[in-house]
């Protein structure tokens, strides 16, 4: 593993959020081992010049789903394709997602324990993974994948079924079924317990306004996952939805269009973290039919939109730690870094930035670790010709504006001529 010294720099710190010039970085063994306007080189150690260039954090992406490979079938991929083919389509996004500048991700729903032990063992190319197996659901709810004249029982094994949950979640009902299904996911190996507890826009038999799971059922879901030393994050649209999830102690709330003052002061109370995910509803609208995304979803998704950014600006106002999420389906991946022209609607830059680096190594549990430049952190960083502090565009451009990308250490684009080796990367592989 290549160690090198960086300087010549202005570094972006995303806490005090200013860019330091004059700054040498040493980068040793997959880690960031020093960081100062002092610090020499040891023996044999290359050292490359930046060239007064920007060098900030990677970036961390807190609500994915990597094995959503078409639009069209949103989440229900194993529904239509073998889980070899479904496993190669998910390598090719995770390559796509890493030349974005995205070093970390947290897998919201189908990645499992076996995608993210591929990326740190080498055999794939991608962002560093948190996983969340599959998501837990009632009969009915979000992750229920049955047609409505599908009679069916989601009994026995079958709470398993692609058939019934798409290959992205079970189907658990009752406090024993709860318990099981999440002490089930701790054993498959998943980094957080994921539930759905509200109606959702990619899913038939359940408006949006519907809360899912009864609060016994959340309790019993959190204390399991806390015995797992985890934790559980939920899929919840409306104010009384995120409001039953965080009095029961859901620890993170995933999209959370419909937050209004009420539960955006219990979230804060109760130290839960919010990820929204506005450039899935507006991507989706904007080319979801094209892609195929069906009709009826469409209109679920049109109400959705109709709030806007409101969400951000109501967690802003009450000091709701927020991370950055982006929850595309399919095609709509190649329109990941627009979140970041999103937030810029209403949101400084400097929070934004913020929220795609420390506030997701916070969701992650990681901090000090993750989304920084610092002493012992792990070797995540991005260089750019500008300041993405005052111009979010450099973030939002999908990777154009990347000059390279570094992830624990090793070199995975490359367009300054650093010298230091190159990992292969190209999307279209």
């Amino acid at each position: 593993m290549n160690s090198f010294l960086l300087h010549n720099l202005r570094l972006l710190d995303p806490e005090a959020g200013r860019c330091l010039p004059g700054q040498k970085v040493l980068i040793e063994s997959g880690r960031f081992t020093a960081v100062g306007p002092d610090i020499q080189a040891p023996d044999g150690v290359t050292t490359v010049d930046l060239g007064g260039r920007v060098l900030m954090p990677g970036l961390i992406d807190c609500h994915v789903h990597v094995l959503s490979i078409k639009t069209k079938w949103a989440n229900t991929t194993l529904m239509h394709m073998p889980h070899s083919l479904a496993n190669a389509g998910a390598a090719r996004k995770m390559r796509a997602i890493l030349s974005r500048g995205f070093t970390t991700v947290r897998d919201a729903a189908g990645a499992d324990m076996g995608h993210r032990d591929a990326v740190e063992q080498g055999l794939l190319i991608g962002p560093r993974m948190f996983v969340s197996g599959r998501g837990i659901s009632q009969t009915g709810g979000h992750g229920d994948f049955r047609t409505r004249v599908d009679h069916a029982h989601p009994c026995g094994c079958h709470h398993l079924s692609v058939g019934l949950t798409g290959g992205i979640a079970r189907i658990a009902d009752g406090i024993d079924e709860v318990r099981r299904a999440v002490r089930d996911e701790i054993r498959l190996g998943v980094d957080q317990v994921k539930i759905f507890a509200s109606g959702g826009v990619g899913s038939d038999a359940d408006p949006i306004h519907f809360n899912q799971f009864s609060l016994e059922e959340m309790r019993a879901i959190v204390e399991e996952a806390e015995n797992g030393a985890t934790y559980a994050m939920a899929h919840a649209y409306t104010a009384d939805a995120i409001t039953r999830a965080v009095g029961c102690g859901i620890r993170t709330i995933e999209h959370g269009n419909f937050l209004d003052d009420r539960s955006a002061e219990l979230m804060v109370r109760h130290d839960a973290h919010f990820v929204p995910t506005l450039v899935a509803y507006e991507a989706t609208q904007l080319h979801g039919r094209a892609q195929g995304y069906p009709e009826q979803n469409l209109v679920k998704n049109a109400k959705v939109l109709a709030v806007g950014t409101q969400s951000l600006e109501v967690a802003q106002r009450h000091g709701v730690r927020t991370a950055f999420g982006t929850d595309l389906m399919g095609e709509l991946d190649d329109f990941h870094s627009m979140e970041f022209e999103i937030r810029a609607r209403v949101l400084p830059n400097d929070e934004i930035i913020r929220q795609a680096t420390i506030n997701g190594a916070a969701v992650l549990r990681r901090e000090g670790e993750l989304g920084v430049i610092a002493e012992g952190a792990l070797a995540d960083a991005i260089v750019l010709d500008g300041d993405p502090l005052e111009d979010i565009g450099l973030l939002a451009s999908g990777g154009a504006d990347m000059r390279a990308i570094i992830k624990d250490g090793r070199i995975y684009k490359d367009e300054i001529g650093l010298g230091l080796g190159l990992e292969e990367l190209t999307e279209n592989d």
